[in-house]
């Protein structure tokens, strides 16, 4: 006897499953969407006509909030790149790197990697977000200790749990706690001490030097440091905070993305390691990954080698975060940081209605930051997130502080 499909769902005991857990988040989406604000994550870009400046819901908008720090997105040459690789090699690699999904541009950016960073060994994986996820939990696995800054990145953390190693948390930027945790730990366990030049959400920059003193005090210790917002616009080549701070020789591996100062998506480990390159045989998240495609490798490696002689570019960034800090200090609003640090300026707001109001009020003036809130930052903050582009203009820079001016004074947020 057969039996009838129907289309209605089995019922549900107390009508729970595996999305119950979800749904204060989604009562409070909707009762956010509910006030009349546009959805925050669901901004659609119709047309980007410049690393500067894209047309949504068909008003032009400057972008504040892309992470293209360098604007290397539109690059005549990085673009040119990207289309020959294309037409030469199609449009994917269908395998991974250890397979059939190391093709001729693979090795171009890699080589390009060894070259930006000095190093000897540079390896690429699909995403900067797989590049933590995978050196963290292939070096450092059961029995080992991973020490982190307690404010480090998601695919820091991701990268613990995969590996399953011990987490020692210490406080944001604190030389101290960091010296006294590593302090307690068995010193002959292995430990990985990973740390991040610029942190993404109020864009501040770690104290390197007294960081890896304290490390070095203690055995078995090996130092990872994340550059993804600090590639391209720190130190006098752009290798990043670690470089300008000094420190390259003291650093074992040092990890980084593509789609934020390059202008396109990937990631990357570069180490002087003798024995790097058996990483390519036990990571995880490079091994069982299909490799980027060729057209994405050809612009990141255009991008990386143009990026080492882009010391005016860097200088007019570093202008442009000068100029944004002073201009949003000057009209009240609280910052992330005392002073500029990097290319990141974070708006700090009293609440979540408070930042919902200005983001909406910015994105109706032609303006579009990033709005961010806990779990992403630190707990009880809701900010506002600036990231400036090297192609920003001295004219755009004015226009960007008009605008947060107009905005907070309409929803009281500065006098």
């Amino acid at each position: 006897m057969s039996q009838t499909v129907t289309d209605t769902a089995p019922a549900l005991a107390n009508d729970r499953d595996l999305f119950s857990k979800f749904d204060p988040l989604i009562a409070e989406r909707e009762a956010l969407l509910a006030t009349g604000v546009r959805d925050p994550f669901a901004i659609v870009m119709d047309e980007v006509k410049s690393p500067t400046l894209a047309v949504i819901k068909g008003q032009e908008t400057i972008l504040l909030g892309t992470y293209n720090y360098m604007g290397m997105t539109f690059d005549p040459d990085v673009v040119a790149a990207g289309k020959k690789a294309l037409d030469e090699f199609g449009a994917g690699t269908t395998g991974s790197r250890v397979l059939n999904g190391t093709y001729q541009g693979h090795r171009e950016v890699e080589d390009a990697l060894k070259e930006f960073y000095g190093t000897s060994s540079a390896m690429v994986f699909s995403t900067g977000y797989q590049a933590n996820l995978g050196m963290i939990s292939t070096l450092a696995g059961r029995g080992d200790y991973v020490i982190l800054d307690a404010d480090s990145h998601a695919s820091i953390y991701d990268g613990c749990f995969l590996g399953d190693a011990e987490i020692v948390r210490f406080r944001h930027n604190s030389v101290e706690d960091l010296d006294k945790r590593l302090g307690r730990l068995p010193a002959e366990a292995l430990k990985l001490v990973v740390l991040e030049g610029v942190y993404s959400m109020l864009g501040d920059v770690a104290p390197l030097p007294e960081m890896v003193a304290a490390v070095r005090k203690h055995a078995n210790c090996m130092i990872l440091v994340d550059e993804a917002h600090g590639m391209g616009f720190f130190g006098a080549n752009g290798r990043g905070v670690y470089e300008e701070q000094g420190v390259e020789k003291d650093v074992d591996f040092i990890v980084g993305t593509f789609s934020k100062s390059v202008g396109t998506v990937g990631g990357f480990c570069v180490s002087n390691h003798p024995k790097f390159e058996v990483m390519r045989l036990v990571c995880r998240p490079y091994v069982f990954t299909a490799s980027l495609p060729p057209s994405v490798v050809a612009t990141a490696a255009t991008s990386i080698r143009k990026l080492m002689h882009a010391g005016e570019k860097r200088a007019h960034l570093w202008k442009n975060s000068q100029r944004l800090h002073k201009g949003l200090t000057d009209l009240g609003f609280t910052l992330g940081t005392k002073t500029p640090q990097s290319a990141i300026i974070a708006v700090i707001l009293t609440d979540q209605t408070q930042a919902v109001a200005i983001w909406q009020a910015l994105l109706e003036l032609g303006l579009y930051v990033n709005m961010a809130r806990p779990p992403a930052t630190p707990a009880g903050t809701f900010l506002l997130r600036c990231s400036l582009c090297a192609e920003h203009s001295d004219e755009q820079v004015t226009q960007i502080i008009g605008m947060f001016e107009a905005a907070g004074k309409a929803v009281g947020a500065i006098a």
